[in-house]
Order: structure tokens, then sequence, then C-alpha cells
């Protein structure tokens, strides 16, 4: 049996706990190889904070300072949340291989106690941000396309980044990506993404791909006709945001959250909402219920008899 982690020269990233973890997630479990990844880069952090400790002696009172570490290190709370999902499920892995009696983590706060309410841009910030990319960018009708885009669908950046020509249905009005687990789900996309769509595809896409034997597939791409990467698309979304003096910390999430916003505010099906964000719980979906308050306090002033 490998012993728990202790003070050693060996780097956490190499525990071989760790990556006997990781390969049950990506072989036992199928998750996508960034859930994988998420969840071993959320795991080096506990073993920093490890150190000497030895996991099956660990009490629930030394992983509650674990998540104060966590808390002091600066963290958002979605991410912390993020972080001690990965830890219940690592700690369940070490009972499937008897590793543990006890998944003490299970005794910790809910991910719930720590959700906070997502930023959502209001539409008029939404408007300027698509405005924003000019003919002074490289590739501004890329650029405008893959905004409105985000928007229309609330995909998420790795989702879009992986999207190639033959998922895009222009003439039916929706595109097939695959999500978490490599769900597939089908989103509509408006007239408006739609004509940036087809602009991009007819001329800057269209002149980066003729010098090239091998045409590529994939929908958003470089200069140099290479696939546009989920990193580049959060640089794209961030410059553009400080462009339009949109709020500090504006991310292709944020589009997502606000495509989800305002639906609901549009009226929209929760159930649709959710299924068309690829959440498999309805309950991930109901954080932006909480957002649009001001909706509901119109509805209640026209509607209760002493609003």
């Amino acid at each position: 049996m490998v012993k728990p982690a202790g003070k050693s020269t060996t780097p956490a990233r190499e525990h071989p706990w760790l990556t006997a973890f990781a390969n049950y997630l990506r072989t036992e479990c199928h998750l996508a190889d960034n859930t994988v990844v998420a969840y071993r880069r959320d795991l080096r952090k506990f073993f920093e904070w490890l150190a000497e400790k030895k996991i099956p002696s660990l009490t629930v009172q030394q992983l509650s300072d674990y998540a104060g570490w966590l808390h002091q290190s600066g963290l958002a709370p979605a991410s912390l949340a993020r972080h001690l999902v990965s830890l219940k499920l690592f700690f369940r892995y070490l009972q499937l291989e008897n590793i543990l009696r006890d998944n003490k983590v299970e005794l910790l706060g809910s991910q719930k106690l720590w959700q906070r309410i997502p930023t959502v841009l209001s539409p008029g910030i939404v408007t300027a941000l698509f405005d924003a990319p000019t003919k002074a960018d490289p590739c501004w009708r890329r650029d405008r396309a893959l905004l409105e885009l985000m928007y229309a669908t609330g995909c998420r950046a790795s989702e879009i980044a992986n999207l190639k020509l033959r998922d895009v249905r222009m003439d039916d009005g929706y595109l097939t990506c695959r999500g978490k687990g490599d769900k597939q789900r089908v989103v509509p996309i408006g007239v408006k993404s739609r004509l940036a769509l087809k602009t991009w595809i007819e001329t800057e896409r269209a002149g980066s791909v003729q010098p090239l034997k091998d045409k590529p597939e994939w929908l958003f791409l470089t200069r140099l006709g290479k696939p546009l990467r989920r990193e580049r698309i959060w640089e794209l979304v961030t410059r553009y945001a400080q462009r339009v003096g949109a709020p500090e910390g504006v991310s292709p999430h944020t589009l997502r959250h606000s495509f989800a916003t305002h639906m609901l505010a549009g009226g929209a099906d929760l159930r649709m909402v959710q299924e068309m964000l690829g959440h498999a719980s309805i309950s991930t979906t109901q954080v932006y219920t909480h957002v649009d308050h001001t909706r509901l306090k119109a509805v209640h002033k026209q509607f209760h008899p002493r609003g």
C-alpha cells in the first residue's frame, strides 16, 4: 500500500495516489480530459497543504482548516467550492481502494454554502461588446462572430473552441456541441449570430484556409488556419470587455451567465435553459433565478393587490 503524503522531495503532482485517481477518472468514470485536469490541479493544492499530515488520520477539524486555508489564499467562493468537490471525489476513491474506511470530507459543508451569485452583464454592455472589434483588429469579423455566438448559445469557451463547421446548421438555426462528460446537446442560434458567423466564414475564414492544402474543419481559426485555442478565446473576451469599460473580471463564463439570466428574464422556462446550458442538475441552473430580482419585484408590483 502507498504511504500517505509526507515530507518528501517528490513533487505533489507526482504523488502516486493522485496519478492513480486521475487514471480512475479517465478510464473508469470516462470523464473528459479537461475535467480530469481540473480535479488534478485542485488536489495538488490539497497535497501542498497536507505537508507532513497523514490522510487516514485527518480529522474533520483539520479538513475544515484546509477549507479555511483555501479561503485565505484568495480563492473565490465558487473556486473554493470546486476544490471541496474535488476532495470529496478523491476521498471516495480512496474508500473504494480500501485506503480509507471513512470519508470525513462528506461532513464538511455543502458546496451550496460557498456558492455566489454570478456576474451578469447588462444588455447594453453586451451590445457594446459586440461592437468592440473593429477593422483595426486583425480578425475583427471572427471576433464579432465569436462574441455573438457565445452570448447566443451560452456555450463554454472549451465548447466553442471544439466546434467544427459541420456542427453548425446555419439554415436550420442550431448547432451541436459537446459539453462536460462528452455529452452532446443541441442549442439554437439566433439570426444576428448566424449573420455574424456567415460573414466570418465567407470572408476572413475563407481567406485563411484558401492557401492550405488540408482544409481545417474547426469553425474558429487563427490567421494561419489553426484552431483557436480556449485560452485565446479567454484573452479576446477579456480584451474587448476592458475596451468597452465592462466590469472587472469579465470572462467567457460571464457571457454564459448573461445568456442564462437574460433568457429567464425574458420568460424562458428554467428546464429549457438547463437543457441549453448542458447542466446535469436543475439546481445548478437555479442560481440564475436569484440574479434577476428586479424582474421578480416588477411582476409582484404589477400583479399583487397590495404591490
